[in-house]
């Protein structure tokens, strides 16, 4: 277990972790968080085909339980607006004068709008490739809907949450790995990474570095008995609203 983490990182864990344990309990945890993101660089991709408006929809898992149905009404009546960041710098050109420099980045936002109670809230999206499998690292770029999207609550203050993506004609669907998932896992010593042991909520924190997380997914991440995609517990269907 690694507890070598920097002091602004601690600050950031234990203010997660407060958070955690007063608005989201054990009951609802649903997804794996990492302090580190899960991708390296070198795996980044870039697929024209997500950007656009999208209808979220919850997907069952394959082996649906009741633990899983509270995840129907959580973030599963949104609109999703998927675009390339671009970033914008003021240059000073040959005579002096500014100028815009406009310089498209390696990632996505994905704007999340709620359809019941117009909450707004937004992810930047990373998608790479591992061993010709699609995936999306999630993180929030602010900090609002705390308390209305669990995508929001799992991801709060700055930690990363990983997704298997596939596109098919007009969908999109999402399965997020599981914090289960991964607690079988390490407890049955199928894999090794460094992580935190949260009492209070009896869930696993993970604080690998991103090169240990890219071994993680390259050797199990296709493996169905390790990790089955289609019986995670978040789950969704985007649906192009063109």
């Amino acid at each position: 277990m690694n507890y070598n983490l920097n002091n602004m990182k601690l600050k950031k864990l234990l203010l997660f972790l407060a958070v955690l344990i007063l608005f989201i309990g054990c009951d609802n945890y649903y997804m794996i968080c990492s302090l580190n993101q899960f991708y390296i660089e070198k795996n980044i991709v870039l697929i024209d085909r997500i950007e656009g408006s999208w209808m979220a929809k919850s997907v069952s898992p394959r082996n649906d339980s009741k633990s899983s149905s509270n995840w129907t009404h959580v973030d599963t009546t949104t609109t999703w607006m998927i675009k390339r960041f671009i970033s914008k710098e003021i240059v000073k050109n040959k005579k002096g004068k500014d100028s815009t420099l406009f310089k498209p980045q390696n990632y996505y936002i994905a704007k999340l709008t709620s359809i019941s109670d117009s909450a707004n809230y937004a992810f930047k999206v990373v998608l790479f490739k591992v061993k010709n499998t699609l995936y999306a690292d999630f993180i929030p770029v602010d900090k609002e809907g705390l308390m209305k999207g669990l995508l929001i609550a799992n991801s709060y203050f700055d930690v990363h949450t990983l997704a298997r993506l596939t596109i098919n004609h007009n969908e999109i669907k999402l399965s997020w790995l599981g914090a289960d998932c991964v607690k079988e896992m390490i407890e049955e010593k199928r894999v090794r990474v460094n992580y935190l042991w949260v009492k209070q909520t009896n869930k696993f924190l993970l604080t690998a570095s991103p090169g240990e997380l890219a071994v993680m997914i390259e050797r199990y991440g296709n493996q169905t008995r390790f990790i089955d995609w289609e019986n995670q517990k978040a789950q969704l269907r985007l649906t192009s609203l063109k």
